[in-house]
């Protein structure tokens, strides 16, 4: 009886070495072989206090300095104004100007009291020429005051997780209680220029203006547009308490970026900064669209080790920094990491996917179902693969059955031996 024993207990030992190992899914974003990692630092920002570098599409942050410290926004803060009339308001709507309005501090388009005017040429007027009038006319129009439309414009930047941030008003004059970071302008200025109204506008380097008390033309003042290739927006500012401050948007074939600049020490200086942010990001950086709105892709998920299927509600987009091949992992949920990046975090979600099946379903997900071809494994690998752990499956499961019955049989001829024996 002892061999039989040794026997099965050899089996037991095959049988943990046979067992299935989780796999997760890790899909490589390139097919060419990595190269050596750029060296080069990024750049030096000696004449910002705070700065960031995203990318546009993916949101990754590509260079950061200070980028939590809440500081002074200055004339930036038309940049939510504007989204929001954009957002919230007809375009078309006519606005009349009040006595505040006509009378705000600051930089002005020159509005008279009750003058009358289409809601984009004052959108037009804030943002192209920083008007201070332009911005209360805009608030009271919406929502009859300036303190009542802050109150909306911190639930909508709260909405897009920007905590940092509080306004008192729409224009970005100086008040304690006026402030944001860099890191929160920025995802405000990436959300702001999914907007393609918002793009046209914050792009238009000039036009015509036409007012009661003053005819001439809109000139932007963000320099950028006209010294720096691919340059579309955004907007700058300036006041005593928050020094220059610029939101920058650039873009070159497929990658667009987006630099924040907070309490500059001077005018050419956060210009000189600005663009030598830019140049690092298009030097070392690429946007790559992994996966487009509605598409399909398969993953073995990296909780479960289960094959799923999964759709993407919106373009799925990953940021590369030169000579990285990262790859994408996905949890049964849909969250999904990158790995092997110098831009992410292994623990930084970069999109949710959403599962095609139920929970009580994936399991039934075959591996036939694979919509997507790994870009580091071949078609023939991945069947080798998928038929090699099916082969270990039945194994196991020929084998599991064999020790089953074998004990069974070895507990009856026990108790056979034991009845004899007392008998």
């Amino acid at each position: 009886m002892r061999p039989f024993q040794g026997l099965i207990a050899m089996m037991f030992v095959f049988l943990i070495f046979l067992s299935p190992m989780q796999v997760y899914a890790e899909d490589s974003l390139q097919t060419t072989e990595q190269t050596e990692q750029s060296a080069e630092p990024p750049p030096d920002l000696p004449n910002a206090g705070a700065a960031i570098l995203i990318d546009a599409k993916s949101g990754a942050v590509l260079v950061a300095k200070n980028e939590t410290e809440r500081l002074y926004p200055a004339s930036i803060t038309k940049i939510v104004t504007g989204i929001i009339a954009l957002e919230q308001s007809d375009p078309a709507d006519i606005v009349t100007v009040s006595k505040n309005a006509r009378r705000e501090d600051g930089t002005r388009i020159y509005l008279a009291e009750g003058e009358q005017k289409p809601m984009l040429d004052l959108i037009e007027g804030m943002l192209i020429n920083s008007g201070n009038d332009a911005a209360t006319a805009i608030a009271e129009h919406i929502d009859g005051t300036k303190e009542q439309f802050a109150e909306r414009m911190n639930e909508f930047v709260h909405k897009l997780g920007a905590w940092d941030t509080n306004f008192v008003n729409p224009s970005g004059l100086p008040d304690d209680n006026q402030y944001t970071t860099a890191k929160d302008m920025a995802k405000i200025a990436q959300y702001a220029m999914h907007n393609e109204q918002f793009r046209q506008v914050v792009s238009t380097k000039s036009r015509p203006w036409i007012g009661e008390e003053w005819v001439s033309k809109l000139e932007n003042h963000n320099k950028l547009l006209s010294s720096y290739e691919g340059a579309i927006g955004v907007k700058n500012g300036f006041t005593q308490a928050a020094g220059y401050t610029l939101v920058s948007a650039a873009e070159r074939g497929d990658t667009e970026l987006i630099g924040v600049i907070l309490k500059g020490t001077t005018d050419a200086g956060v210009y000189k900064d600005m663009t030598k942010l830019l140049d690092y990001g298009f030097a070392h950086f690429t946007s790559t669209l992994y996966m487009d709105a509605n598409e399909k892709h398969t993953f073995v998920t990296r909780d479960t080790g289960k094959q799923m299927e999964f759709i993407s509600a919106t373009p799925l987009w990953v940021t590369i920094k030169d000579g990285e091949i990262p790859v994408l992992a996905v949890d049964s949920n849909g969250t999904t990491f990158v790995q092997s990046s110098q831009v992410y975090t292994p623990s930084e979600s970069v999109a949710i996917l959403m599962p095609i099946l139920p929970l009580a379903d994936q399991a039934e997900v075959q591996i036939a179902s694979v919509t997507k071809t790994d870009a580091t494994t071949t078609g023939e690998q991945r069947a080798e693969s998928s038929g090699w752990h099916l082969g270990v499956t039945i194994t196991w499961s020929i084998m599991l059955v064999f020790m089953l019955l074998s004990g069974r049989i070895m507990y009856v001829r026990q108790r056979k031996r034991r009845f004899y024996k007392y008998k």
